[in-house]
């Protein structure tokens, strides 16, 4: 069951906005997410929350400038998601930029696993590192971090997963979620940690003279890369993300694009000058994603740092494929998971889903796990197979469970099932022996109920109410589109009744629908659609630009359909 909630508009905030020169749609949508002023929606880099107010960010600076006047090697070992390979490859073009003797290492998911684990310093020790720099992972790796201690390797930890109960003792932890860290952006990706840290390496830098004599280099020009991270990984779009990921688009649009960011653009047939925040999150995020699902980051990572549009293109056709790859192994998980739920009958009803399947693909569970909490509204792990006869899973939750949080309370009540966990409030993975998953799944199932309220199951749509049939055109579908919209955020979504005109069935998945109402005529399409309409349907839907053969024309994007 989905409960429809229109999101309350405060009038004097609308008022005040539209007042202040915004349009009076944007005026609204943006008083009902709690901007009151226009100077909130001002972006530009002045706004950003200064580098200092970050903890430890100014030790990490000295740290990173003594290791590049002492010539020392330092390694970047970088997690294999979108977040990991954009952050990992800020770092290593700003260090680069600074002279640094730089390179980078990311584990293989399949045989390693996440975070600076002890097996992975011992692989990285073979480069002879002097410092080892950890982006988007590291805030867990208590042993990872002593075994480097061991082998007289300095650490330098940048992450923004939550912390457990002991920080590992690194020469130094930039995390706005460390305890005591007073930085007032709690929702930073681990790129925007890993760009800050950069912005107050220049300032160290600067303090110690290394630009008298040189040009100070540009960092405004990783914003690109920061703003594919951050959408990709999709944390809250509180201001100061919103600030990143408009500056990172506004140099798109304006043609400042990685080589990379120009070559994924390029291989699925969108324009980089005309940007959005959906083409960060559901076009280039899942191609880059794809490398580390199905390969090795390291492919994902190299595109983003090359400088040669030859190579560029070449690796993002390898990256595009990987994702159609990808795209057919989770159609197939997919259907197995539905037909598991079938045949476990009312224990498929359970508060806390688990899921597991010997076929099943390591690297797409999250995936799978998305897909499955999105159609049941519920949380839900899906494990697969990895090294050593473990299980490797990945979780997704519903609001009004943290997931990491119940993650915890499993460690707590059953020591020793888990081996290893971590995550998010939304998202969360978990190791565990193959014969100890019927023991987590009903433990999870069990604490999925305690943690959960009923009202909790029933799925909540927030809408923005109607729109007036004058607005459902391509000017303002362009306009929405262009601005930024994302977790925390969200992006605009509508409510209205409309006649059914046509319909048709589009891949065997896909409704394609023609609605009217009143004297007005739309073109509709719901993706992956569970039921037809009658002759009348109330619909959810968001406003989009829909172009083919070189021709844009507006249309509605449905959500949602009764």
């Amino acid at each position: 069951m989905t409960r429809l909630v229109s999101r309350t508009v405060p009038p004097r905030s609308a008022w005040q906005l539209e007042q202040q020169g915004l349009h009076p749609l944007l005026a609204r949508l943006y008083a009902a997410r709690g901007v009151a002023d226009r100077s909130e929606l001002d972006y530009d880099l002045k706004h950003l929350l200064p580098p200092q107010t970050l903890t430890r960010a100014d030790e990490a600076a000295i740290l990173l400038a003594d290791a590049i006047e002492a010539d020392a090697r330092i390694l970047i070992v970088a997690d294999y998601d979108c977040d990991g390979a954009t952050a990992c490859a800020i770092g290593l073009r700003a260090l680069k930029a600074f002279g640094a003797r730089v390179e980078y290492l990311v584990p293989d998911r399949f045989k390693l696993g996440y975070g600076l684990s002890p097996e992975i310093v011992d692989l990285a020790s073979q480069r002879q590192p002097d410092l080892i720099v950890t982006v988007d992972n590291g805030i867990a790796s208590l042993e990872g971090v002593a075994r480097a201690q061991e082998l007289g390797i300095a650490v330098l930890v940048t992450d923004h997963h939550l912390p457990g109960e002991t920080l590992p003792a690194a020469d130094c932890i930039v995390n706005p979620n460390q305890p005591g860290c007073g930085f007032a952006s709690k929702s930073l990706a681990g790129c925007g940690v890993m760009f800050y840290v950069m912005l107050a390496l220049r300032a160290e830098m600067r303090r110690r003279g290394a630009f008298d004599d040189q040009p100070e280099p540009n960092l405004g020009g990783l914003l690109d890369l920061v703003a594919l991270g951050t959408v990709a990984d999709v944390v809250r779009l509180d201001r100061n993300n919103r600030i990143l990921v408009s500056q990172g688009l506004a140099r798109m649009r304006q043609g400042q694009v990685k080589a990379g960011l120009a070559a994924l653009f390029a291989a699925c047939g969108r324009d980089p000058r005309a940007a959005t925040a959906f083409d960060l999150g559901f076009v280039l995020g899942p191609r880059l994603n794809a490398a580390g699902r199905l390969a090795d980051m390291g492919l994902g990572i190299e595109c983003l740092i090359t400088d040669d549009p030859a190579r560029a293109l070449a690796i993002a056709q390898k990256l595009d494929g990987l994702n159609r790859e990808r795209r057919e192994i989770e159609a197939d998980m997919q259907a197995q998971a539905l037909e598991l739920l079938d045949r476990l009958g009312d224990a498929g009803d359970a508060p806390g889903m688990a899921l597991f399947d010997p076929d099943w693909h390591e690297g797409v569970v999250g995936i799978l796990a998305a897909r499955l909490k999105d159609r049941l509204h519920r949380p839900v792990f899906a494990f697969a197979r990895g090294e050593r006869g473990l299980l490797k899973g990945s979780g997704r939750s519903i609001p009004g469970l943290h997931l990491r949080d119940a993650l915890d309370l499993v460690a707590k009540r059953a020591p020793g099932l888990l081996l290893r966990f971590g995550g998010h409030a939304m998202a969360a993975g978990a190791t565990l022996r193959e014969e100890d998953f019927p023991r987590f799944a009903q433990l999870f199932a069990r604490i999925a109920a305690e943690l959960l309220d009923p009202a909790d199951l029933t799925r909540t749509l927030e809408t923005d109410g109607g729109l007036e049939p004058a607005y459902i055109s391509l000017e303002i579908a362009r306009l929405l589109e262009r601005e930024v919209w994302g977790q925390g955020f969200p992006a605009p979504l509508f409510l209205d009744e409309f006649e059914v005109e046509q319909q048709k069935i589009l891949k065997e998945k896909h409704l394609k629908l023609r609605l009217r109402k009143g004297s007005s005529r739309i073109d509709a399409i719901q993706f992956n659609f569970a039921a037809q309409p009658g002759p009348r349907a109330r619909i959810a839907f968001r406003l989009a630009v829909n172009e083919y053969m070189g021709v844009q024309t507006p249309q509605l994007t449905v959500e949602y359909l009764e």
